[in-house]
């Protein structure tokens, strides 16, 4: 079956069952998610803008450049994908390229959101938004490529209007009622402050929110977000704040101690699932690889490169 139609029978679902996606940044880190069990993936733009820019999310990366990092995460694995699409970086019409892009690359769903560009990241200060009426039109533009190259394909609209002087929670609920009229099929009011509108924007625009408990926004337990109708629970920085973190803390030690901080490492870690080498290029597909050799490189060639070799 199709990512996007595993994705839109989940999206059907909503109400029985949240859908729960961990941030993945890279190919590797998607293997990971999909090792443990995960049944969706979240490509955040921020994430994208530090580990492939070496930036904040300050609206720097490209359209090319987000697209480029989805399909390296979806050349990988079978799983669905949500992407983070910015703006669709432009207006309408530059909208209906983006999403025509990100359908053909394999992503099952993204979402577009009404901040005016250069956007960023939308728990940062200094947000604006575009026109109401601006948005709606991105909106529907977005739907009528769905239409033609994929309709099972998910259109999240996000609104960033919470933050935004003169806007506030009443302008972000007035504008995920239109976008979501306009043909949305979830809705996502980003940097909100508590449960209780959280609550609001699902009880008031009337259709299944996104949500991620970071940064400025509470820490609500999947249980409290299905509570108030999310549909949907993201988690942007799962993997480049945990990589981040502990590539500090390592690099740190390896900085004063050299050799015997990686040899602390490996003892440290020698019982975890990746805790050498060896289980890192396995789960990279190691043994899938070897085995493709054995199946389509002539006899003398394995001979050649295994017969007398060292190595793991």
């Amino acid at each position: 079956m199709k990512p996007t139609r595993i994705l839109r029978k989940m999206v059907d679902n909503w109400e029985r069952k949240m859908i729960v996606a961990p941030g993945v940044h890279d190919p590797f880190c998607a293997r990971i998610a999909e090792k443990l069990g995960f049944d969706v993936l979240y490509m955040s733009g921020a994430a994208t803008s530090m580990s492939r820019l070496g930036y904040a999310d300050f609206g720097l990366a490209t359209a090319t450049e987000s697209q480029m990092n989805a399909k390296s995460i979806t050349s990988i694995t079978d799983l669905p994908l949500v992407a983070d699409s910015d703006n669709g970086y432009g207006n309408a019409l530059n909208t209906m390229r983006t999403v025509r892009d990100f359908v053909r690359i394999g992503v099952a769903g993204i979402h577009i959101e009404d901040q005016v560009i250069p956007k960023r990241c939308g728990h940062l200060k200094g947000k604006m938004v575009i026109p109401l009426n601006e948005m709606v039109g991105k909106i529907m533009a977005a739907r009528e490529v769905i239409k033609e190259e994929d309709s099972d394909f998910v259109l999240i609209a996000r609104t960033d209007a919470r933050a935004v002087p003169g806007e506030g929670l009443e302008g972000a609920i007035k504008r995920l009622k239109a976008y979501y009229k306009a043909g949305a099929d979830l809705v996502f009011a980003d940097a909100l402050l508590s449960k209780e509108e959280l609550k609001r924007v699902g009880k008031e625009v009337g259709a299944p929110t996104v949500y991620h408990p970071t940064a400025i926004s509470p820490r609500l337990t999947a249980k409290e977000c299905q509570e108030v109708g999310v549909g949907m629970l993201i988690y942007p920085f799962a993997s480049v704040h945990a990589m981040s973190v502990a590539v500090w803390d390592f690099m740190a030690q390896l900085k004063k101690q050299d050799t015997r901080a990686q040899v602390e490492f490996e003892r440290r870690n020698n019982k975890h699932p990746l805790g050498d080498v060896k289980k890192l290029f396995e789960l990279g597909g190691l043994r899938e690889l070897q085995n493709y050799e054995k199946e389509f490189l002539p006899p003398e060639v394995l001979e050649a490169r295994y017969g007398k070799s060292i190595g793991m």
